[in-house]
């Protein structure tokens, strides 16, 4: 077997509906109710499933608000995203930086969301 793809990833929150209008205003992420109480961040053809803590599946037991990490790409220049960022009030907690990401060379800024999840926003170079 070999892994070719992303579908998914979940994040773990305090809030709900708070994490989908910062998601939203942040990163322009549109929310999307795919059943009743189940919120998804479409991103390309991936998304971002929004869980409320304390209504997890038993197969995910454990997991906790603010314990993601990840990293999304942009279009935009690099130092536009960290103005974007500064006129919503969002701090910046590392970067502009360089990094190597899966599509190879870029320019990162980190920052978190509401519930302390590290959040990259990386520009391709």
């Amino acid at each position: 077997m070999k892994a070719v793809a992303l579908d998914h990833m979940v994040l773990v929150v305090e809030d709900v509906e708070a994490t989908c209008r910062f998601y939203g205003r942040v990163l322009g992420m549109e929310p999307l109710e795919r059943a009743p109480g189940w919120w998804v961040l479409p991103l390309g053809d991936h998304m971002i499933s929004v869980r409320q803590v304390g209504e997890l599946p038993d197969i995910a037991a454990g997991t906790t608000p603010g314990s993601g990490n990840f990293c999304v790409l942009t279009d935009l220049p690099i130092d536009d995203v960290v103005a974007h960022l500064s006129e919503l009030g969002i701090a910046v907690v590392e970067g502009p930086v360089e990094r190597l990401g899966a599509v190879g060379p870029m320019m990162s800024v980190y920052f978190h969301d509401p519930d302390g999840n590290l959040v990259e926003v990386a520009e391709p170079t």
